[in-house]
């Protein structure tokens, strides 16, 4: 790959007292990811440099002061503040939470501008990041506020891909957010994204339910009954291949899901507890359904390792690997059915 078709990776380096800056000057000690990619941190040199000290590590950084200065070949870090920042390693702090902000808020602005090519977070503090900035539940509320399109966060590995009806909402609202409208246009986004994010032309997905053995026929709630099977079956109608609802223990005991290309769990826990249970540290979160490309690693700021040369890169890496695959495919999709002849009538 030449430098003029590198493609050009954000990266926001999340919390700056968590794992975020380790797993990512880990991910480039070697030198041959950047065969893959350029990446762009953005962040400012005297903390990249504090962890490179704390940590022992000499990943070779590149400063730039702008965007048009990226330079191909190597770890290039726009600099976007100078002033000497109060970093406690392993502490949930509001200053962690305020670089995390400024990091992230110009690094999606940059993917806005489209002077990058792809986003790559590194994980943020949910509650040292609030403010009146920034009043979000996560990052995939946050870019859905500021980019075009609607949002479905979806885990992922190679074999395994699970998106979510529901995603960062209590508990207690779960069952009434469940309408028609929202599995369709979740489904919708999930059979879309299978399509030109991954190259599956005839994409099958499962959907799971929502009450314990997915209600028994209306004996454990009546949400499947009245709700879910109806939808499913209009979706079927419409041509896509879905299927459900499944009981959700059941499903992923038995294996049910290797049958499948995607699966739609009705809310967060359902969906993430037996992905990170079957995948934590090797897995990706995806956000489908957005005119630019997001990725990160399945795990969080790890306050408890923070600092100690313990975090573990590998999910930070597929992170990238998949960020680099998706705007790839979805390049190779655009080509292809942009310029699709329609038939005369």
């Amino acid at each position: 790959m030449n430098k003029a078709e590198k493609i050009v990776v954000g990266i926001s380096i999340g919390d700056i007292n968590g794992v975020g800056i380790e797993v990512i000057l880990k991910t480039f000690e070697d030198k041959r990811m950047l065969d893959f990619c350029t990446p762009v941190l953005f962040g400012s040199s005297k903390t990249i440099s504090f962890h490179k000290k704390a940590l022992g590590i000499e990943t070779n950084i590149h400063g730039i002061h702008s965007l048009d200065s990226i330079t191909h070949g190597k770890i290039n870090l726009l600099n976007i503040w100078k002033e000497e920042v109060s970093i406690e390693i392993g502490k949930a702090t509001k200053t962690g939470g305020k670089y995390a902000f400024e990091s992230l808020n110009k690094a999606v602005k940059a993917l806005k501008d489209q002077k990058i090519d792809v986003l790559l977070t590194a994980p943020i503090n949910k509650e040292t990041i609030q403010s009146d900035e920034f009043s979000f539940s996560g990052h995939t509320e946050f870019l859905e506020s500021n980019l075009e399109g609607n949002s479905l966060m979806i885990l992922m590995n190679d074999a395994l891909k699970i998106g979510l009806v529901t995603g960062h909402i209590p508990v207690a609202k779960i069952a009434e957010t469940i309408q028609p409208e929202i599995i369709q246009k979740k489904v919708k986004i999930l059979h879309q994204s299978l399509i030109q994010d991954f190259g599956i032309n005839k994409p099958k997905i499962a959907i799971l339910g929502l009450n314990p053995h997915s209600g028994d026929n209306g004996v454990i709630g009546k949400e499947e009954e009245e709700i879910i099977k109806p939808t499913i079956q209009k979706i079927k109608e419409s041509g896509m291949l879905v299927f459900g609802p499944y009981a959700a223990d059941g499903f992923f005991g038995s294996e049910t899901y290797k049958q499948f290309d995607a699966v739609l769990a009705m809310y967060h826990d359902q969906g993430l507890a037996p992905f990170k249970a079957l995948s934590f540290g090797n897995g990706v979160n995806y956000t489908a359904g957005l005119e630019r490309i997001r990725t990160s690693p399945d795990h969080g700021t790890a306050f408890d390792i923070a600092g100690k040369g313990k975090a573990n890169p590998d999910s930070f890496k597929e992170a990238l690997f998949t960020s680099i695959k998706v705007f790839q495919n979805r390049k190779q999709h655009k080509e292809l059915t942009q310029n699709v002849l329609t038939p005369k009538s």
